[in-house]
């Protein structure tokens, strides 16, 4: 990391104005020439043909060995017209024939389009009607699942030995660095997702900063958690596999089980994995978490890393130079800045640092003009990592990748993140939320993300989010949703504001809450927080009290994961502050204490 961080040149400039500085990088590197992915991975198989590539449960296949059949699946992928930019549907459960697949894609010359298994139906049904793949790969138990496309389905476990009969050397395809690697879907504003664009280019310059910041060796175990239709899964994949180290394949869905991570971890002997905050907090309290000393690098991200959860880190395993918060949006070819979490750092932030490697990063107001230190702003991204854009969405990947107006290239190109950040007075970036989280109230514009940043500095709280409500038509008010570490009062939250914001930035509402509801990719839910003053109520009217020894059991077991008492025989355990990452450690202790 350090041969790195000499690279990054900083440059405090001077504006017109008086007191004015706008913080500038260089983070111009070079690599080696630019490559596609798939033949930095065929390059890594001349060097290590017989070491191990893969592992997955009771399977291993070597490096040798998984580029035989990703050869023999590109050509047969070339027979059924598979070129460069042509997109080729994945849905496969995490295994050998995901990676198989992948590569297998790749090599062809085409570029891979994620499906969850676990998505919805009609989700899954417009992702195949927007992307348009002319080839559907997936396994024989998932066809009755996957709605009708005009895809031509192929089976990577019942075709394998129709497959098999291609031949094993390496295909030949005019792919380049502009080609894309892969479409992802992500969420949209509309209600519908989009896919964005990734070209090789991007990612080739994502592997080799990590390879030089963080240099793989054939000692190490990458811990692959993220599923694949996430781009974090992008390098969690294919930086070992480029690189020479091995990749060990959690079991479908494993990555929310922390029993199961702490234990593979520890057994395998895992050096690299990547967490979102939410996940790292639950696996920091999993016993025998202070057996995974072989940790060498966590990559953090996802949602902000708060000060506390750093501390916590650093208590229960204690190690140096191997925790870094990295930040990037899905159009920036996974990250585009990091920044190295210290032991006993006195900052009330973690920020999220400074850019990657030819990466440009910008803090601009409404007029695109560069902020000083300390001002916040929309971060806007350049550099290699750009997506091309959204698919089959020309308008909106006009409004959102625009002319760089700081560059003498007519070419270069900005992406607006939507994300609001500023400078600080060392250099490093601070997340602040989102744009479009601003909300008016009463005439009054208020960023939340300030808010929520002035509220995570209380030390009494672990988490918060803040958010405006309109319950009662025409009550629009600020709702402040906490995780507390300890007993606060709502009257001493909204004094400790009052010395940081003006009056109307003060929440109206506190919500105290025992874990934040999370998504199924860890993030937090907005939609599943309860409405103030009423979730809470409602059960205490229409409480239960448990009435023979097992219901008395089982409720005892939900007020000790949930803390919160009392609880009754009709309480939701998701509408008590429960979500998946607690529902599977409820199912433990209901194995543990009941079966």
């Amino acid at each position: 990391m350090d041969t790195y961080k000499k690279t990054i040149q900083e440059e405090i400039v001077k504006t017109t104005k008086p007191q004015m500085q706008v913080v500038r990088y260089d983070s111009q590197t070079e690599y080696p020439q630019e490559a596609c992915i798939h033949l930095l991975f065929e390059a890594q198989v001349k060097r290590t043909p017989d070491a191990v590539a893969v592992v997955f449960e009771d399977q291993q296949i070597t490096y040798r060995e998984l580029n035989a059949l990703a050869n023999s699946l590109g050509h047969y992928l070339q027979a059924l017209s598979v070129k460069p930019d042509v997109l080729v549907g994945l849905c496969v459960e995490r295994s050998i024939e995901m990676v198989v697949g992948m590569l297998g894609i790749l090599k062809a010359g085409g570029a891979y389009v994620p499906l969850d298994p676990a998505y919805p139906p009609e989700r899954l049904q417009y992702m195949l009607c927007d992307s348009q793949v002319p080839v559907l790969l997936t396994h024989s138990s998932l066809v009755s699942r996957l709605p009708e496309s005009g895809a031509q389905v192929i089976c990577l476990d019942t075709d394998a030995r129709v497959i098999s009969h291609e031949s094993q050397e390496n295909p030949v395809s005019d792919v380049n660095a502009d080609n894309l690697i892969y479409v992802i879907y992500t969420s949209g504003s509309t209600g519908q997702p989009k896919g964005v664009m990734i070209p090789h280019r991007g990612i080739d310059n994502q592997l080799h900063w990590r390879q030089r910041t963080f240099p793989l060796t054939i000692e190490d175990q990458v811990l692959q958690t993220i599923f694949f239709s996430f781009d974090p899964s992008v390098w969690q994949i294919f930086w070992p596999l480029c690189f020479g180290a091995q990749l060990i394949l959690a079991k479908p869905r494993g990555q929310q089980d922390t029993a199961y991570l702490v234990k593979t971890i520890s057994e395998a002997q895992i050096t690299v994995i990547a967490l979102v905050p939410s996940m790292l907090r639950m696996l920091l309290e999993e016993k025998g978490i202070e057996n995974c000393q072989c940790l060498k690098h966590i990559t953090c991200g996802g949602e902000a890393l708060p000060v506390e959860l750093v501390k916590r880190f650093f208590e229960r395993l204690n190690l140096e130079n191997v925790l870094f918060n990295c930040y990037g949006p899905t159009e920036a070819s996974i990250d585009a800045t990091f920044s190295a979490c210290e032991h006993g750092s006195d900052s009330t932030v973690v920020p999220i640092g400074r850019p990657i490697a030819n990466t440009q990063i910008y803090i601009l107001d409404e007029d695109l003009q560069p902020l000083p230190v300390g001002e916040s702003g929309e971060l806007h991204i350049g550099g290699a990592g750009l997506a091309r854009g959204y698919l089959h969405r020309p308008e909106l990947t006009r409004e959102k990748f625009i002319p760089n107006p700081m560059s003498r290239d007519s070419s270069a190109r900005l992406y607006k993140t939507g994300d609001l950040g500023r400078y600080t007075s060392d250099g490093n970036i601070e997340f602040l939320g989102r744009v479009d989280h601003q909300v008016k109230i009463r005439g009054f514009r208020i960023e939340l993300g300030e808010i929520e940043a002035r509220l995570a500095q209380h030390p009494a709280l672990q988490q918060n989010l803040v958010m405006a409500r309109e319950d009662v038509p025409g009550d629009k008010r600020l709702v402040a949703y906490v995780v507390a570490l300890e007993q606060v009062s709502p009257m001493a939250l909204r004094s400790f504001l009052c010395n940081k914001l003006p009056e109307y930035m003060v929440p109206a509402t506190f919500v105290f809450l025992d874990a934040m509801p999370l998504s199924p990719n860890g993030k937090i839910n907005r939609f599943a927080l309860p409405v103030p003053n009423s979730v809470r109520q409602e059960a205490e009217n229409t409480f239960v009290a448990p009435r023979y020894e097992l219901e008395r059991r089982m409720t005892q077991i939900w007020e000790e994961v949930l803390d919160i008492q009392p609880i009754g025989v009709r309480d939701n355990f998701f509408d008590l502050g429960g979500h998946s990452l607690l529902a599977i450690r409820l199912f433990t202790e209901v194995e543990k204490k009941l079966v």
